[in-house]
């Protein structure tokens, strides 16, 4: 599609919607975008002149909320993971709306730390939600800074509400077996593995047959984590080899769905979610509900019994070898079949970790 048509310097980029196709016009690329609309070379005075506009020199007090968070939006500093674009884009439009209309001057002043706090006041249902309306503005308003559109923010470290400890929540043995005699293989093999592994979702779906190497007693994963950048080396467990027994022919990762396709995180983790609920799992006592990421607790003792240190096992969890070390000792208190044994092996573990700093 030539591009002869649009001035010099001009950026489109092409989206899909509901309704077909829409192209997004910027001033130059990771420039303000200046026209919207559904041909891809428009021909109205009105293209041309919100063009010349758009390449005037702007005051500061003309510089909008709304600019801004196109600039950002059309800049090289969006993550290059799909999921993390689309929350991006989700918070900053909500940000639009809110502030679109106001200019970016304005978050120099105080007084808008109190602003985008009464606008987050909208989410105090849902605290993930509040703190995410917190660290995406930061992380706009961070970006102006840094590209000379504002002098500084008073937004830095906004209040959050959301506290994440689900240290106590663990998948029991009984709870696994119940799961099991509910849920097809397909999704027993996803429990399986996270109970096995201790991978993260995102991490767990991206296991492949290859990632496995032979040792001289077995085999084990070598698997670099997505959050972290770092090699684990995880022992494979009997029911990990059978897993990989097990895997048909011709498949490359180690889970897939019933269609035999790859799994995505969210469709792993809400499978979980699903025969969870069908073979009625109990809730922890304070009424949360377990999930695919709750096997954590469940690798660290496995990874415990298989000789792996604290410190490794902390590593390879991307815990602190403190919180390692308390994850495990809840999950052999809520296992009495394995409290002893498991127990004695902590306070080895933890005796030699204390040695080794001194």
């Amino acid at each position: 599609m030539p591009k002869s048509n649009l001035p010099k310097g001009v950026h489109r980029v092409r989206r899909k919607v509901v309704s077909g196709v829409r192209y997004h016009f910027y001033a130059w690329r990771g420039g303000p975008k200046f026209w919207e609309g559904t041909l891809p070379n428009p021909k109205e005075p009105e293209f041309f002149h919100a063009f010349t506009e758009c390449r005037k020199p702007a005051k500061p007090s003309e510089y909008l909320t709304s600019q801004l968070v196109d600039d950002f939006l059309s800049s090289a500093s969006l993550p290059k993971a799909q999921r993390s674009k689309v929350d991006i884009r989700k918070w900053l439009e909500l940000f639009r709306e809110e502030f679109g209309a106001d200019p970016v001057a304005m978050f120099e002043e105080r007084a808008s730390r109190g602003e985008v706090n009464n606008w987050r006041k909208k989410w105090l249902h849902s605290p993930k939600q509040h703190d995410m309306a917190g660290t995406h503005t930061t992380r706009l308003l961070n970006w102006a800074v840094e590209e000379g559109k504002l002098k500084e923010h008073h937004c830095h470290k906004l209040k959050k509400l959301y506290q994440s400890n689900r240290t106590e929540i663990i998948w029991t043995r009984d709870d696994i077996d119940q799961f099991n005699r509910h849920a097809p293989d397909w999704v027993q093999r996803i429990l399986t593995a996270g109970c096995e592994t201790g991978l993260r979702v995102a991490d767990l779906v991206q296991v492949r047959l290859d990632h496995f190497e032979d040792t001289p007693h077995g085999k084990r994963l070598r698997f670099r984590t997505s959050k972290r950048g770092q090699i684990a080396y995880i022992p494979a467990s009997e029911p990990l080899e059978k897993l990989i027994a097990e895997t048909g022919d011709g498949q490359e990762t180690l889970l897939v769905s019933e269609r035999g396709q790859p799994l995505s995180a969210r469709w792993a983790s809400n499978q979980i979610t699903k025969w969870r609920r069908e073979a009625q799992i109990p809730p922890w006592i304070d009424g949360r509900e377990k999930t695919l990421s709750d096997t954590r607790g469940t690798a660290a003792t496995r990874l415990l019994n298989a000789d792996l240190s604290l410190r490794q096992i902390a590593v390879l969890m991307g815990w602190s070898v403190r919180y390692a070390a308390q994850v495990i000792e809840h999950y052999a208190q809520v296992s009495p079949d394995e409290s002893d044994a498991v127990l004695r092996k902590l306070n080895r573990a933890k005796k030699l970790s204390q040695d080794t700093k001194m």
